[in-house]
């Protein structure tokens, strides 16, 4: 997503709103065509909603915050409503609804995006705060990637020959030394000024941190090999309580979607099966794995706000910047982004992407766990609805950060926070760890 001031002409916001949900619009598409109607209308896991309630949730917010709100136009189906609130129905239980069917979504969807185009030409974009630098449009881009993020999650948990394809992502490179020193001291955290920032990201404030190393890389599969291996599932010691209580309720023996064969490790993605890349970050980990890993290597996990901190503080100016690399948007040279590729890259294969201390791939690749429960800065404020962010903010919910290889560019930055329960395991997720500097490792 593009930072837009708000005082940028208005005709120039509309052409990028354009643009944005288009693109959007492209993917989800894509993502629903791969498969029959069959696959669309099924629930390849009881975590996850079928393919087709995802896209008409899709064109229903779309419906309910740009034409209804934005637009004052009638709506277009408002017996559909309840059907489409995430909040009435869980997930497991929504095949049992009276959903549209495939073709019916598809009308339904392009309907709705139509009169959305219509509102997005006669919009003052102005004059409320939920018109102000587009935001209202802003708010549904991020949400219709964030859908098509998770049915490429629900595309990678459904059974059968592979629909989806992508060219292999970069080869790896050095990355330095295995772990780099953040200076203590406070940064600015969160932002005031990104236009399209959601409310858990508000407002911009002062942070502080004692000096801690992380690791200049997020682990790799090859590293959590040899805690696999070590016998880490299975040894009491590095797991917290709830962790162990899981890992022997589920069961869990190594990452989801993991199978050794003789002396092999294999991993499937995408109904591809082949040989483990031992450089590529672990990814489908939850977070009681991630901590566990973390204490068997002498280590911990990151802080929300050292992950924040490392991922843009600049010591040479003191300033925060948008991305770890500056201020400019993503490129296919600063990060695995989009949907681009269907895995994590090789550790390394993103040099321009590292932040000015030199950790790389903060952004995209794996979402990272971090140690910090879901919690509102001080100074939050609901907007525009609270069951976006603040219905969620509590012990129940740990934080992730940067985003995966399957998130748009709309949908992550340096501040942008996600979260999920600590035993999720089907969102592409990773992690790197940190530590404590000892004061004689300060120079």
């Amino acid at each position: 997503m593009t930072s837009i001031d708000n005082n940028t002409g208005v005709e120039r916001i509309r052409d990028h709103v354009a643009a944005q949900l288009t693109r959007a619009r492209r993917r989800s598409q894509s993502l629903t065509d791969a498969v029959d109607e069959h696959d669309l209308v099924r629930q390849h896991s009881k975590l996850m909603s079928p393919l087709v309630w995802d896209y008409a949730h899709i064109g229903n917010q779309e419906e309910l915050w740009l034409v209804r709100d934005v637009g004052g136009r009638e709506p277009v189906r408002q017996d559909i409503d309840e059907l489409y609130d995430a909040f009435k129905h869980a997930r497991s239980t929504r095949p049992e609804l009276p959903l549209l069917g495939p073709a019916e979504a598809r009308r339904y969807v392009g309907e709705v995006r139509d009169k959305v185009f219509d509102v997005l030409e006669t919009s003052p974009l102005e004059g409320r705060r939920l018109l102000a630098g587009g935001f209202a449009f802003g708010m549904i881009v991020q949400h219709e990637q964030q859908h098509d993020e998770t049915m490429l999650a629900t595309h990678q948990l459904r059974a059968g020959p592979p629909v989806l394809d992508a060219p292999a992502p970069p080869r790896g490179g050095p990355v330095g030394p295995a772990e780099v020193l953040v200076p203590g001291g406070p940064f600015t955290m969160g932002t005031s000024t990104e236009a399209w920032a959601l409310d858990n990201e508000r407002p911009a404030h002062q942070a502080h941190t004692a000096p801690f190393f992380i690791d200049t890389a997020p682990v790799t599969n090859g590293a959590y090999v040899a805690f696999v291996e070590d016998g880490g599932y299975a040894d009491r010691r590095w797991w917290s309580e709830a962790g162990w209580a899981h890992v022997r309720k589920a069961p869990l023996v190594a990452p989801r979607f993991w199978e050794k064969q003789g002396d092999q490790w294999y991993r499937t993605a995408f109904g591809v099966t082949a040989p483990l890349d031992p450089d590529q970050p672990v990814v489908h980990v939850c977070f009681h794995e991630a901590e566990a890993y973390a204490k068997w290597a002498g280590r911990r996990l990151p802080t929300e706000v050292e992950w924040e901190k490392a991922a843009r503080h600049d010591p040479a100016s003191g300033r925060s910047r948008r991305y770890p690399w500056g201020d400019d948007e993503p490129t296919e040279a600063h990060a695995n982004l989009g949907q681009r590729h269907l895995s994590p890259a090789p550790v390394g294969a993103y040099p321009a992407g590292a932040s000015p201390l030199g950790v790389h791939q903060l952004i995209g690749d794996v979402w990272e766990w971090t140690s910090s429960d879901f919690r509102g800065y001080g100074g939050f404020e609901v907007f525009p609805y609270a069951e976006y962010s603040q219905v969620f903010f509590g012990p129940d919910y740990k934080v992730l950060r940067g985003g995966s290889f399957g998130t748009d560019e709309s949908a992550v930055r340096s501040t942008f926070r996600n979260w999920d329960y600590p035993i999720r395991r089907q969102i592409f997720a990773g992690f790197r760890c940190a530590r404590d500097a000892a004061p004689g490792e300060l120079g």
